[in-house]
């Protein structure tokens, strides 16, 4: 094993053991990476979510010039809650040729590489930037990507080129489709089970939007566009938890209900909104307020983020397929923050090591060999902007 190769995977256990669920801070973890990166001499800059309690960070190595190329992976990592893992999921395990740990492969590998690689290079050789950026709450609706974003762009700093390492096995992905969450309450009146009449039953209303919502994905299908490159080619819908009610005899007076959208085309996204607030006002409140005029629905949007949209001129995906000798470029229907950075106005690509059917499970893994793909790769890059 090359000492690079150990290096990277010395910094993910580190980065494994920071326990960066998602709900909690990883200000820890980006305080390490904040410091590695001083330590190298790259510029670096924090950008605090409104709590304080969560950080993007931002770190760039070369000269002090536009453009450039952004290596960039969110550090949150989702709940290991209920899940039966054969080891302890935030202390990285090795067993034959894998590494387990949460966040393993979604994404830490990809970020332990970068800096494994970042340590290897002379800064003043790079002829061009070579910028990282690490993101709070990307599980969650992309939250850290999209204020970085906006702060890249009131600097001027738009990266030229952008890859997105989350785990596509080291394929070059050049779209997939957009992701909107939302979370939806209602709220009844509560009363005694024999007298249903008498109370405002929210998990029935709540029932009654998810129905809504599961007839619209035939309509999704009948609009799918014919030259649709997603599998599958239409917008989805999913219900991601539906929750209500204390008791079998009470009727139940509040209720939740957490869905998700990954559209195709705006269009959709258009569509299906407007559907669903019109079938709320017109339908579902009024019934509830007919017997208590206190009755409420509120619909909350966790996050709207949009897909990358695959473009006939990229220098990002021509780079990693000169950097990986592939002439080959893919879409996937699981999203990420490659969009957000697309919008800023940078070519994107995502290419990470690791396969999407590990992440958010028990046993989480990355393979060796595929994280020694990944250093291969940036230390081409590196070799390519000196």
């Amino acid at each position: 094993m090359k000492p690079v190769e150990h290096r990277t995977i010395e910094h993910l256990r580190h980065l494994v053991g920071f326990a960066s669920v998602s709900s909690d801070s990883n200000l820890d973890l980006i305080s390490w990476l904040s410091d590695k990166f001083k330590a190298l001499g790259a510029r670096v800059f924090l950008d605090h979510d409104p709590s304080g309690a969560k950080a993007n960070l931002f770190a760039t190595l070369g000269p002090e010039t536009t453009g450039g190329v952004l290596l960039s992976g969110h550090t949150d990592v989702v709940p290991v809650t209920d899940q039966d893992w054969a080891s302890d999921p935030f202390e990285l395990t090795q067993s034959n040729d894998r590494l387990y740990g949460r966040g393993a492969c979604d994404m830490k590998g990809f970020i332990a590489a970068c800096l494994a690689v970042a340590e290897t290079i002379d800064a003043n050789s790079l002829a061009r930037p070579l910028h990282f950026a690490f993101t709070y709450d990307e599980e969650v609706g992309c939250l850290g990507a999209r204020a970085l974003v906006a702060v890249l762009r009131n600097k001027g700093l738009v990266p030229e080129i952008t890859i997105i390492g989350e785990p596509t096995e080291m394929r070059i992905i050049e779209g997939h489709k957009g992701c909107c969450e939302y979370t939806a309450e209602f709220v009844g009146l509560e009363g005694h089970g024999s007298a249903p009449d008498l109370g405002v039953n929210a998990a029935e209303y709540a029932t009654r939007y998810v129905t809504r919502l599961l007839e619209l994905r035939q309509d999704l299908i009948e609009r799918s566009p014919p030259d649709s490159p997603f599998a599958p080619p239409w917008s989805t819908i999913n219900i991601g938890r539906i929750s209500g009610g204390v008791a079998h005899n009470v009727i139940a007076g509040k209720a939740v209900v957490d869905w998700e959208m990954r559209p195709v085309q705006d269009s959709d996204a258009d569509f299906v909104k407007s559907e669903m607030v019109r079938f709320c006002a017109d339908d579902l409140l009024p019934a509830m307020q007919m017997i208590s005029p206190e009755a409420t629905i509120s619909v909350t949007t966790i996050g709207e983020v949009a897909g990358l949209v695959p473009m006939p001129q990229n220098a990002a995906r021509d780079l990693v397929a000169q950097l990986t000798d592939s002439n080959r470029a893919d879409l996937v229907a699981f999203s990420t923050e490659a969009g957000l950075f697309q919008a800023l106005g940078s070519d994107v690509v995502v290419c990470g090591p690791g396969s999407i059917r590990q992440a958010h499970k028990p046993d989480e893994y990355l393979e060796i060999d595929q994280l020694n793909v990944c250093v291969t790769m940036l230390t081409t890059l590196v070799q390519h902007i000196s």
